[in-house]
């Protein structure tokens, strides 16, 4: 599910169909976010914005990205906010999160640049080393993660976690599989 590179899909022997989370982050979206329709979608680096303004058509709202300017790997010399997140609920949005220094600072962005409240959707959350530290001490309304990682520990260490089902698309995708069927309407759908 939303492999970090589509290339990833030729290291196998056998077909592989990349599924998406999309589908039920929008639906996560629109079910948990009381003022989603006047929110912005927000991408924590360039390498997501296609991510984002997908999401952001599919809800019909704006979007914007952070640039990142490093010094050296796995170091942020400054962040800068392309797009308008003032007085708005923005909605950070990413594949995964593993150490959550580039979603924290960027949510830190956000509030500096006068958004109202912020979330973040992450399709794997890892949460290694600080992560759940920096979680805690975050301006996140909520952490937002698919269970396509076992997150019981992190949910019982921070309140802010909360998961997205996805097994029931896997089930499809295995169902649709084994009867011959396109899993193509996972693409767009959620199967419940």
């Amino acid at each position: 599910m939303d492999l970090h590179a589509s290339q990833i899909q030729g290291f196998f022997d056998i077909p592989v169909d990349n599924l998406y989370a999309e589908p039920a982050v929008v639906k996560w979206i629109k079910e948990n976010i009381p003022e989603w329709k006047t929110a912005i979608v927000v991408s924590p680096d360039a390498g997501g914005a296609k991510r984002v303004t997908s999401i952001a058509d599919r809800l019909n709202i704006d979007f914007a990205l952070i640039h990142k300017e490093r010094k050296k790997a796995n170091e942020v010399a400054s962040m800068v906010l392309v797009g308008d997140a003032k007085g708005k609920v923005a909605i950070l949005i990413d594949d995964m999160a593993d150490t959550c220094g580039t979603i924290v600072q960027a949510a830190q962005k956000l509030v500096e640049d006068g958004a109202t409240k912020i979330y973040a959707i992450l399709t794997h959350g890892i949460f290694s080393g600080e992560a759940i530290a920096r979680i805690n001490n975050s301006s996140f309304e909520a952490v937002v993660v698919t269970n396509t990682i076992p997150q019981d520990k992190n949910m019982m260490d921070c309140s802010k976690i909360q998961v997205i089902d996805v097994s029931m698309m896997f089930a499809e995708a295995v169902r649709r599989t084994h009867n011959g069927e396109s899993v193509s309407y996972l693409f767009e759908n959620v199967p419940y």
